[in-house]
């Protein structure tokens, strides 16, 4: 009984203390959150009320706005209901307004503030809207709320959290006298002494003279140690990741491992220009995530090389060392004749898998002669890493939807790597991807990997269905595991993203130096409100649908005739294929048509820059717009919505974002569309450029947050942390011998 008080009375005083200090804590967090709620609520209602109530107060109609107050206050909550005009004077107000809320300058709450006041019968919430309409500013809106439902909540919550700690300290206090007479009786040291080895001799018995079950204890505390390897690499997951932290997880997960990445484009493009070779770095978030992993592994980078100098400054096996100020790793550059990049590039990778993959009623093209390069251009990939090994087992990364027979290829020559895949576009239905000829080659292919990455759950899970109705495997469907002729392959989903910009930010000009900066360059007056459109030139991104949406605005809403324009920045792209030549043209007219509608002398909706644009000129941009619009028919994530989030550190500007891309459901905050449905286009434009700045700083102060926090960094750590795992299981199978059941049933665990 001694031994039980003495733990209990600390635990008693301990719960004691932490009530007393939680319970006023959580009191003022709930009147906060409630506070928040009625500023909220009371917007709400001023923007729900404001044009009825400006045509009443044009009629300048006391008895009808009385009438009209008395029906605003008959919500329970809301208690009284007056409207000060301009000059400071009370002009109508319901009954129950209390006198001592006074519209004059002495004490009154200006449009958009909010008070809590303490009245003799009892707590309210004033807030004060500002009413404009007719081009015109009317006054304030007062509501007033009653807040004794709040201290009724305050109170039940009080005691809810006094019986909560009460139950608690009795649990524990239970738990605590169970474990002290458990202690006392030496349970602890016994379970100390079987780790050591010494227990399991007494509880089986020593079947020879001498036996030593020390090794078994030995094995006991290495899984024991495994186990808490991985839950430090799970609890990384909520570190900070920047380009150190992939180095981090290189050096403590990856360490002496091997690790090539294989993409279509290369880091670094080595170019003739004015009889001086130049290196251009291309603006790709593929790029800014791997090259840390490269930087810190000094492994090989392998890409087509395009570049019209890349083969004068390569060695005699095609390598260069990158990047040219700082060597830390090598790119292996792979060679294509202007034909198979036709036939594998443009042919087969552009104008048969990208349409098939995107739902933007395009038909795609298969050609067999295409095909055939395609083929050819992934062994040369292939190749290329073989050669590249040094070892039996690497890391490789490859990337994206131009090498999707690569992850079979070198599984073939290296059964022991373990290959990560992501495929940077959608995946279709399975009914969609039956349409392409060589469907299963390509399935094949991709199960080829160790871990294969989309953007979203729901690509993942097409893919998974595809390869069910395709192929002869076994599928976990919990774990998302395909085991196809004795190997399995992970399907995860990695949201790819950008690097947070904060090294970039000291660099930017201020927002309102950019803002006068794009208006000076589209010859617009300093207050003309402007949206953008950022993107290559690509009939998925729905540029067409957007200009029909302008246009839309301009007839619903002809207010905007002249005082809202348009900049779309339009990046060409594959202009060899007949379809995007025909897209270039129908954007053009689009833009002329709309322009010859609505324009007039000096001034123009519409204002189309297809040019290759600078990052710094594309910032500028996101920085200085009211809106930038994101309209994607279909689209694997879109950085550029993230992008324009990124720049906006004055938490100003409104993101439009279609809901076909994945980044719609990390960004719920934009403002959502259909972009084949026009008006409602039409209508989220308008919104945007009518949006107060306290709506806009909020929502663009949520997105900024998960955009920061689920960086590109993140992207690429997460998936070596999972091949980490991966590589970490295969060894403890080949120490052991002991294989994971999934192997042996062929998947189904």
């Amino acid at each position: 009984m001694r031994l039980s008080l003495r733990f209990l009375l600390p635990l008693v005083l301990v719960l004691a203390g932490l009530a007393y200090a939680v319970i006023p804590l959580v009191d003022t967090l709930t009147l906060k959150w409630f506070v928040r709620d009625l500023e909220i609520r009371s917007e709400l209602i001023g923007r729900m009320v404001e044009s009825p109530l400006v045509d009443l107060l044009a009629l300048e109609s006391k008895p009808k706005l009385l009438i009209y107050f008395n029906r605003i206050i008959q919500d329970e909550r809301l208690f009284a209901v007056g409207f000060c005009d301009r000059d400071g004077k009370l002009m109508y107000k319901t009954l129950t307004y209390p006198d001592s809320i006074s519209c004059d300058s002495s004490g009154t709450l200006k449009a958009g503030q909010t008070a809590l006041l303490r009245l003799t019968q009892g707590a309210v919430h004033v807030a004060a809207v500002g009413i404009e309409g007719n081009g015109r500013v009317w006054g304030r809106l007062m509501l007033v709320h009653d807040m004794s439902w709040i201290e009724r909540r305050s109170s039940d919550t009080k005691w809810y959290l006094f019986y909560l700690f009460a139950v608690i300290g009795g649990v524990i206090s239970l738990v605590t006298v169970l474990v002290a007479h458990l202690s006392w009786r030496g349970w602890v040291a016994g379970v100390r002494s079987m780790l050591r080895g010494e227990g399991l001799v007494a509880l089986i018995g020593d079947p020879k003279p001498g036996a030593d079950l020390h090794p078994v204890a030995q094995d006991l505390r290495a899984l024991i140690q495994d186990l808490e390897a991985d839950k430090r690499m799970r609890d990384e997951s909520q570190m900070s990741w920047t380009p150190a932290t992939l180095k981090t997880i290189l050096h403590d997960h990856l360490a002496g491992d091997e690790v090539l990445i294989v993409s279509n484009r290369e880091p670094y493009i080595h170019n003739w220009h004015d009889q001086q070779i130049e290196v251009q770095v291309p603006a790709s978030g593929v790029v800014t995530a791997l090259e840390p992993v490269m930087r810190a592994c000094s492994g090989v980078w392998i890409a087509h090389g395009s570049g019209t100098a890349d083969r004068e400054v390569v060695d005699a096996r095609g390598h260069v060392r990158v990047p040219p100020d700082h060597p830390e790793y090598e790119i292996r550059r792979v060679w294509m004749s202007p034909e198979e990049e036709s036939g594998y590039y443009y042919g087969f990778a552009n104008e048969g898998l990208w349409p098939l993959c995107h739902l933007a009623h395009v038909r795609p093209v298969f050609r067999s002669s295409d095909w055939q390069y395609y083929k050819d251009m992934n062994e040369r990939f292939a190749l290329a890493i073989i050669e590249e090994a040094k070892t039996d087992n690497p890391v490789v990364l490859v990337q994206d939807y131009h090498l999707a027979l690569v992850p079979k290829l070198v599984r073939d020559h290296l059964p022991n790597a373990t290959i990560i895949t992501f495929w940077h576009i959608p995946w279709p239905n399975p009914e969609r991807y039956g349409i392409c000829p060589w469907y299963k080659e390509i399935l094949e292919g991709l199960l080829g990997s160790s871990i294969l990455g989309f953007h979203t759950r729901f690509h993942g899970s097409n893919f998974i269905e595809t390869v069910d109705r395709s192929l002869e495997t076994r599928i976990d469907w919990d774990s998302s595991t395909i085991s196809y002729q004795g190997k399995l392959t992970a399907v995860n989903h990695y949201p790819i993203s950008i690097a947070w910009p904060e090294q970039q930010r000291s660099l930017w000009p201020p927002v309102s130096e950019c803002k006068t900066r794009i208006r000076t360059l589209n010859t617009l007056s300093h207050t003309h409100r402007v949206g953008v459109g950022v993107e290559r030139l690509d009939y998925t991104k729905g540029i067409l649908e957007r200009f029909l949406a302008i246009e839309r605005l301009l007839e619903l809403q002809p207010e905007w005739i002249g005082r809202f324009s348009f900049v779309q920045i339009a990046a060409p792209s594959r202009s060899k294929i007949e379809e995007y030549q025909q897209l270039s043209r129908n954007v053009l007219v689009s833009a002329e048509r709309i322009n010859a509608r609505f324009g007039r002398e000096g001034y123009r909706p519409i204002h189309v820059r297809i040019e290759h644009h600078e990052p710094q000129e594309v910032s500028t941009y996101y920085r200085g717009a009211d809106f930038c619009i994101v309209s994607s028919l279909h689209d694997g994530m879109n950085l550029v919505a993230k992008e324009f989030v990124a720049a906006r550190d004055d938490e100003q500007g409104v993101l439009i974002l279609s809901q076909f891309t994945g980044a719609a459901t990390e960004l719920p905050e934009a403002l959502l569309i259909n972009p084949y449905n026009i008006d409602q286009c039409a209508a989220a434009m308008h919104l945007a450029l009518t949006m107060p700045p306290v709506e806009q700083r909020a929502r663009m102060r949520s997105m900024r947050g998960i955009v920061q926090e689920f960086n590109v960094y993140r992207w690429a750590g997460r998936m070596l942390m999972d091949a980490a795992r991966m590589r970490q299981r295969a060894r403890i199978v080949r120490q052991t011998g002991v294989r994971d059941v999934r192997t042996i049933t062929g998947g189904q665990a």
